[in-house]
């Protein structure tokens, strides 16, 4: 008989953290929460529902007013009014599948899914707070809450692997090419009734050119969407590259979701938190090398395992980083961004490491539009994971990157020959312009500077003890942590 796996060995520190709510009563309710949210997350739904009625909240409406009463949150009209329309959908939910019960029910009837909702801001709002909020109290088995990237990551693998198992063509045939768009939905649908995307965003014109049938076909099977977005839904894949083709997609999106705005135009992400300690660095510093080289090893000092580089092996292919110990990774940008890396590697860099050092990043301009682009998608997939980085740059946060320059010698030039686009044929396109990357790099900014407190350092800890210090030397950590905040 195979050995019983303690459970201690299964979950992360944070959904250990959740199953500690249920037997104590010394948590707040933001507490409460961030442990609801990683349990859903990383999907043990039903240690999530025990949490849910440990809470005494019943629904995120409830939940929100009660971080308001305990100090935890201060009360912002803008998401209220979202939360309220959330927690409506909250009770329409209860009790609702996507999934015929019974051959007559699949022969005759279908369930009517309710509206799903979009919502959208400027960055640090509360948008990704009140949808994890609202998905934490969702009662069903069936729903996933993912980063929009990630999914579509999934989607284009999921088409990749259908293609694979059908039957080769006969040379000299004409036959209908197979469209696997159908069944992927179908497929998703029967994975989950409820989806809760997370920044969603069109940069790449293979998720533009399939998104339209993708979202039908889910949206006719059932499938409710909640969303959130920097973007309202007309600005999405704004001035992209066949734009004319991806636009019947957003009256498909806007048929089956209602768009609410959630803007009180307070970046929450940058209002003063107590800091982790220094984790950003100027080259310029006197010794800034040697101050990162330090941190790694007290780090790293405390991993079972030594220091070496690590082969990741991503889609059958092989990513090399050259100096890692155990759940520390220490790396350059050039190393992360300036060469062919992407969504999937940094996905496979996050479930393995919970803290990556970021050496030498330059200053960023529109002639870097590529490597920018990947600083982008790595932060992002960091932050939704979790991932704490020490950073050493040539500029300050604020001031890394700069929109306006000369682009003369601009990589795109190349692009556009490949592509048989004159210069004054391509001068409002997104891809050439680099209108995405100055929009996207306002929300890179903001996660950066959460990145840095205390409470986000904290969250990220993967080790057994969830009360590690791991920058024992720092002055601004505490021997306990603060009390949650927003």
């Amino acid at each position: 008989m195979a050995a019983r796996v303690p459970l201690s060995l299964k979950m992360s520190p944070s959904a250990l953290l959740g199953v500690r709510c249920l037997l104590t009563e010394e948590y707040s309710s933001r507490t409460l929460f961030r442990c609801l949210t990683e349990l859903c997350r990383r999907g043990y739904s039903g240690k999530a529902q025990a949490v849910v009625e440990k809470t005494g909240f019943g629904s995120p409406l409830d939940h929100y007013a009660g971080l308001i009463r305990d100090g935890s949150l201060r009360e912002d009209e803008h998401q209220k009014v979202v939360l309220q329309k959330l927690d409506q959908l909250h009770r329409t939910l209860r009790g609702y599948n996507n999934t015929p019960t019974s051959i007559f029910s699949k022969l005759f009837t279908k369930p009517k899914p309710p509206k799903g909702y979009y919502i959208y801001g400027d960055v640090g709002t509360g948008k990704t707070m009140v949808m994890d909020m609202f998905y934490s109290y969702v009662e069903t088995e069936k729903k996933k809450r993912v980063h929009f990237h990630g999914f579509m990551l999934d989607v284009h693998k999921r088409i990749h692997r259908l293609k694979q198992s059908m039957p080769k063509r006969k040379v000299g045939r004409m036959a209908k090419s197979y469209d696997p768009i159908a069944p992927i939905a179908e497929e998703i649908s029967e994975e989950a009734c409820l989806l809760c995307f997370d920044e969603f965003q069109v940069t790449d014109i293979a998720d533009a050119m399939i998104l339209k049938q993708l979202f039908e076909n889910l949206f006719l099977n059932g499938v409710v969407v909640v969303a959130t977005s920097n973007r309202p839904p007309e600005d999405l894949y704004k001035n992209g590259l066949q734009r004319v083709n991806f636009v019947p997609f957003i009256a498909v999106l806007q048929n089956y979701c209602e768009t609410l705005r959630l803007d009180s135009g307070i970046d929450y992400r940058r209002r003063n938190r107590p800091s982790a300690g220094k984790l950003y660095f100027l080259s310029s510093e006197a010794n800034a090398e040697t101050s990162l080289d330090e941190m790694f090893d007290e780090l790293a000092f405390k991993q079972n395992d030594i220091t070496r580089p690590r082969v990741l092996n991503v889609n059958n292919r092989k990513v090399r980083l050259n100096k890692a110990c155990g759940t520390i990774a220490d790396c350059t940008f050039e190393e992360l961004c300036d060469r062919p890396l992407g969504a999937s590697d940094y996905l496979e860099m996050s479930q393995l490491f919970d803290t990556v050092f970021i050496r030498r990043i330059p200053l960023l301009t529109l002639n870097k539009k590529t490597p920018t682009r990947r600083l982008i998608t790595l932060v992002d997939t960091f932050y939704d994971h979790k991932v704490r980085v020490v950073i050493l740059a040539d500029h300050p946060l604020e001031d890394i990157f700069i929109h306006d320059g000369d682009h003369s010698h601009d990589e795109s030039h190349i692009l556009m020959d490949d592509l048989g686009l004159k210069r004054d044929e391509a001068s409002n396109l997104s891809i050439f312009t680099g209108e995405e990357e100055k929009f996207a790099f306002q929300r890179t900014v903001s996660r950066l500077t959460e990145m840095q407190t205390e409470e986000y350092w904290l969250e990220g800890d993967r080790s057994t003890k969830c009360e590690a210090q791991p920058l024992e030397r720092s002055t601004a950590l505490r021997n306990q942590q603060t009390p949650d905040k927003l």
